[in-house]
């Protein structure tokens, strides 16, 4: 019995970290969640996928195995003494147990005895009389469903484990063991759908995932075991019609609805599954789990970042890899991997109204604190919500020969963030960082044309010195042209570090800033005394803001447009266009790709189970709890009265009661009893106690 409470407290402290640790996620989630020292623990412990571990099996089996044979041993006993009355009992027994009492009657030894078992009758007692020499002895009991509750509760044990066993990996790692099966593991050889990473249709207990697209059908279920990938077939197959997400007024979802056909032979059957209304079919239950991308056909306007110009359009499908264009990939070739279209995305934009902060990395100064929680910081709740839809999300890779990938996350429409329409432009090298986000200012049209014309004039040398040219003579007195070629030199130099076509003082080609603020800091710091760095970045800096919105307006005229106006949004503009083209430089692509068009293809993604340890389990959670409730709320009594003739004329009664809890309730019972079934009671007694008022009167 200690072995089983033992594996018993071992299953339930295993389950507790089953509940808090999120089951079979990818490896990386672990690693951003814990740090890599412990999901590499957690790995190599299993508790990532608790419930199907070798270890967590074995204890579960162990379990079966040890209350069962503690039930068996114990059932023959418990069966026997429900059946008994203990009337065989020694009448020197009875002065033994504590609770005790003897007295005298003036009736008959029968008519007492007949008296006795009304009584005992009324008051729900179920008893037996055995005739001895020199008298009578009526044994009776109650509450011994008490004893019910033990084999209750066991049994109880030994279902939820069996239901759980059942339901768990146990089945399916027999069926890989017997039929030779192996897990899939995504390789370059793989194939999922090998016979070796198949199940057989009538397997009896399994868990796993079905994702259909809109207008699609499928009938294989993907299980996800610890070592890889099995592919379940069903005996059905399911096709998706449509695909909703309905929203609360505050933006939310508030639920998601897949309008389905179950294709079943020749039986179509329409059907609607719900978050938690799930559709049942052949035994098999189908859950409405989440919702993907189910191949959207996506347009994307793209722009050579290096010189601001125009790329060619490029069409594809999401889910979909394909080259990327030659202009576009720089010096080695990368492949374009659409991830993921999110058409609709709810964000706390009450939390981006902090002012833009810089981060370690010069093209993450885009996230300042306020987008860090924008993006995603679901904890910080010190200011009230401010939800709106934001618009459509395209996920995207760029992959270069050596298989490393570099994941980007841009916005299709502008932002409103600290008062300016911005485009965010995310990307990461890795799942285990977060984004950093470059923001490139909307222009007059809410387009990023604006902002790309400045690049490109920002890498044009002639641009750039007439740029120069009209911030001098604005700002430069007429009395002081003395000063204007020295000045115009400066103003040039100073773009020219910006855009990266100046090598900074003190910096070889090896280690230079390409570009931007870290240019013009770098150049500062490699040919400007330290005692005089302050002045001098203070005096550069008014300069390159101020020939840089010079820069705006060259870039327009080429473009045939007027001036940009002088007004807030002009300034908003500008300041902004100026951070963002510093953080350009170090974004990780050579290309910029914004979605244009779109064409929304929805996959819900099921979760299908066929539990047949389900019922099991559900009746072992009866079971528990009315064992539970037997042994805690029903007291087990037993009670024994010896009535005989009494030396003096009439008959003399001894009774004793026990129980399986001795409490007060069991005292003011037996006191009771010895009030209504012993008229003269001569002694009396019960524990912390030897006699009674009436037995004293009497003597």
């Amino acid at each position: 019995m200690r072995f089983a409470i033992a594996l018993l407290c071992v299953i339930c402290i295993a389950a507790i970290v089953g509940t808090v640790v999120e089951q079979r996620q990818p490896q990386i989630a672990y690693v951003n969640q814990f740090g890599p020292f412990w999901a590499e623990v957690f790995g190599k412990l299993g508790l990532h996928a608790v419930y199907g571990t070798w270890w967590f099996l074995v204890i579960m089996a162990f379990l079966v195995l040890s209350t069962s044979l503690c039930i068996a041993r114990n059932t023959p006993k418990i069966l026997h003494d429900l059946r008994t009355f203990k009337e065989t009992l020694q009448l020197h027994s009875l002065k033994v147990i504590p609770h005790r009492a003897e007295g005298r009657s003036d009736e008959t030894p029968a008519a007492a005895t007949s008296r006795v078992e009304a009584a005992l009758a009324a008051a729900g007692w179920r008893m037996k009389a055995q005739q001895r020499e020199g008298g009578t002895l009526v044994a009776a009991k109650k509450g011994a469903r008490n004893r019910i509750g033990y084999l209750l509760a066991h049994s109880a044990i030994v279902l939820i484990c069996l239901g759980g066993l059942v339901d768990g990996d146990l089945v399916i790692r027999l069926q890989m063991w017997a039929q030779g099966l192996r897990p899939y593991v995504p390789g370059p050889q793989a194939d999922l759908s090998s016979p070796e990473h198949r199940l057989g249709v009538g397997n009896p207990a399994f868990r796993g995932n079905l994702q259909v697209a809109e207008g699609q059908r499928n009938g294989y279920a993907v299980l996800n075991l610890t070592d890889g990938l099995l592919l379940q077939p069903l005996p059905f197959e399911i096709e998706l019609k449509s695909f909703r997400v309905e929203f609360h007024d505050a933006g939310p979802p508030k639920r998601f609805v897949s309008e389905v056909v179950v294709h079943d032979g020749e039986q179509r059957i329409p059907a609607t599954i719900i978050v938690n209304k799930p559709l049942i079919h052949r035994g098999i239950a189908i859950y409405q789990s989440d919702f993907s991308d189910g191949g959207s056909q996506v347009r994307l306007r793209s722009w050579l970042l290096a010189t601001g110009t125009p790329g060619p359009e490029i069409a594809g499908t999401v889910g979909d890899s394909q080259p990327l264009p030659a202009p576009l990939s720089g010096e080695q070739p990368l492949a374009l991997e659409l991830d993921d279209l999110r058409e609709i995305n709810v964000e706390d934009l009450g939390a981006a109204e902090d002012p833009q902060q810089a981060a370690s990395h010069p093209a993450a100064a885009a996230s300042a604190s306020g987008l860090a929680r924008l993006l995603g910081a679901a904890d910080k709740t010190d200011k009230p919500r401010n939800m709106h839809n934001v618009g459509p999300v395209l996920v995207y890779k760029l992959r270069d020969q050596a298989n490393q990938a570099r994941e980007f996350r841009n916005y299709m429409l502008p932002i409103e963030l600290d008062g300016q329409r911005v485009f965010l432009l995310g990307q990461r090298n890795s799942p285990s960082e977060d984004f950093s986000y470059l923001r490139i200012p909307a222009d007059e049209n809410g387009s990023m044309e604006g902002w790309m014309r400045l690049r490109a004039a920002l890498v044009d040398p002639q641009a750039r010195a007439l740029a120069a040219q009209r911030y001098v003579q604005r700002a430069l007195p007429g009395t002081r042209a003395d000063l204007a070629p020295r000045m115009v030199q400066t103003a040039e130099r100073v773009l020219g570090l910006f855009a990266g076509a100046v090598l900074p003082r003190g910096a070889r080609e090896g280690n230079r800033a390409p570009g931007g603020l870290a240019a013009i800091s770098q150049d500062i710091e490699g040919g400007v005394p330290e005692g005089q760095r302050e002045s001098t970045a203070n005096a550069l800096m008014p300069m390159l803001r101020g020939a840089l919105f010079e820069l705006v307006d060259v870039s327009r005229e080429h473009a045939g447009l007027p001036a940009q106006k002088q007004d807030d949004a002009g300034l908003a503009f500008n300041t902004q266009a100026l951070l963002s083209l510093s953080d350009s430089f170090f974004y990780g692509s050579p290309a910029v790709l914004a979605m244009s068009d779109f064409r929304k293809v929805q996959a819900s993604v099921f979760q299908v189970a066929r539990a047949p340890g389900q019922s099991v389990v559900y009746l072992g959670a009866l079971l528990l709890a009315a064992g539970v409730f037997c042994m805690l709320f029903v007291r087990e009594r037993r009670l024994w009265i010896w009535v005989a003739p009494h030396p003096d004329a009439g008959a003399r009664i001894t009774m004793a009661l026990t129980s399986n809890r001795q409490t007060l309730e069991v005292d003011r019972e037996f006191e009771g009893l010895v009030r209504g079934l012993v008229p003269v009671v001569q002694t009396l007694h019960t524990p912390g106690s030897t006699t009674h008022p009436q037995a004293a009167e009497a003597a």
